[in-house]
């Protein structure tokens, strides 16, 4: 088992809090002083979730969704990237959301993510997730057009119902055996700046740019708000939200990482044990397989 290097209390919005994001750092913290620290301590990690992953897979017993959620260029790509490496792809699947086609704004929105809920033994990861439609959505009151809710005397009335009906839906989640993993990656608006500077001065980079970064990024303070009161209204004492600094690419990667193998590791999960009776059945075959040419 590996010896953890970060306090995941420190990260964590206590149930109830009202939380502010200008007044939590988006820099490395202390536990690491350097990059070369943060990969090692990464690579360590790797190995842990890699072993802890193995047994949730073989032991079947519980599952785990890790939902990631930032501004635009805060690193949720590399995240899953770096963090996921070592994880058997067998035990994991990973999911985009981007904006809801035509069949799922026809549905309650809470119905979209649960077509990709992991199974029993599997590792389920959003990149974004049902909590756009509570942030962007929030933004942008526009798109509920195609939803065709019923009418609401106040719009904050339809977040609060949205904040409620996500708190049941994660509780229902840890009844039937899901851990739920909530990450923000807090990236400060200069770092968004010079990542967004990069796509496009970098030619390899090119691709990632979309010209509505440059739109959304007026509506910082908007963003901001809305995550804010998200963040908020959805941390729980079973399900809570984890702000990850992330401007530091190498130490947001290593503390989630840490984190993710935790929590893992702290399931207390072990490989099945057999029937009686098997040791004598599993030499009786050795004896076999070995006398086979």
């Amino acid at each position: 088992m590996t010896k953890h290097n970060f306090d995941a209390k420190k990260f964590r919005v206590k149930e109830g809090d009202s939380i502010q994001l200008s007044k939590i750092s988006t820099k490395a913290g202390k536990e690491l002083s350097k990059k070369a620290e943060g990969v090692e301590a990464l690579k360590e990690d790797n190995a842990s979730l890699q072993e802890a992953q193995n047994r949730l897979f073989a032991s079947g017993q519980r599952s785990l969704l890790i939902v990631l959620q930032g501004m635009d260029a805060s690193g949720k790509d590399g995240t899953i990237r770096h963090v996921i490496s070592g994880v058997n792809p067998q035990g994991c699947r990973i999911y985009s959301f981007r904006a809801p086609n035509t069949e799922e704004v026809q549905h309650p929105f809470l119905w979209r993510p649960m077509r990709f809920l992991p199974a029993r033994g599997m590792i389920s990861i959003f990149n974004r997730s049902y909590y756009e439609e509570v942030m962007v959505v929030r933004v942008h009151p526009e798109f509920l057009g195609p939803q065709n809710l019923p009418a609401f005397k106040k719009p904050m009335d339809l977040w609060k119902q949205r904040y409620e009906e996500i708190r049941v839906f994660e509780q229902t989640l840890i009844n039937s055996g899901t851990s739920v993993l909530k990450f923000y990656l807090h990236v400060s608006r200069d770092e968004q700046k010079a990542r967004l500077m990069e796509r496009l001065t970098q030619p390899d980079k090119r691709w990632k740019f979309n010209e509505r970064d440059l739109e959304e990024r007026k509506l910082w303070e908007k963003y901001t708000q809305a995550t804010e009161d998200a963040l908020s209204a959805t941390s729980t004492k079973l399900t809570p939200w984890y702000v990850i600094p992330a401007d530091d690419k190498w130490y947001a990667r290593a503390a989630i990482a840490d984190i993710i193998a935790d929590h893992l590791d702290s399931l207390g999960l072990e490989y099945p044990k057999g029937a009686p009776g098997d040791e004598e059945k599993f030499a009786a075959l050795a004896k076999l397989l070995q006398e086979q040419t």
